[in-house]
């Protein structure tokens, strides 16, 4: 791994069920268990899929023409399988983007189901790596 593939957060606890993230740019936010307004992992998890997504299709469509509004929704079902296991099943990416009227706008329309498609096959990390069930280890030091 190299300085320029590598990615990481730092988590800290604050308060009883509320953590600090550090990012390596120094960008914070605050986590909890769902009691606040604060995010939980779970929406943290759903809007790095949308985000992700939201940035590529972005890129790609407003070389077109800047949109008039660009909403993305994600949203899944969280479950307890059979083992006893929480998961999420069924995430949704929804995409609403206008763009206006005109040459721009036009391709910009005409290129937004490609440059979704794109995005889910092949650009977004976060998409890809949740797909494809990308392993998880833990370590105590």
């Amino acid at each position: 791994m190299t300085e320029e593939t590598h990615r990481q957060v730092a988590i800290e606890r604050i308060a009883n069920l509320t953590y600090s993230v550090t990012n390596e740019h120094g960008g914070q936010l605050t986590i909890g268990s769902g009691a606040g307004t604060d995010f939980t992992p779970v929406e943290l998890l759903l809007a790095a899929i949308g985000g992700c997504t939201a940035i590529d299709v972005d890129i790609l469509t407003s070389r077109r023409a800047e949109p008039d509004s660009f909403v993305v929704d994600v949203g899944a079902e969280k479950v307890r399988d059979e083992k006893g296991r929480n998961l999420l099943t069924d995430i949704t990416v929804t995409f609403r983007i206008t763009f206006p009227e005109g040459a721009g706008g036009d391709k910009a329309r005409a290129l937004l189901p490609d440059a979704v498609k794109q995005s889910h096959e092949r650009l977004c990390t976060v998409s890809r790596t949740v797909e494809l069930g990308t392993p998880v280890t833990t370590h105590i030091e």
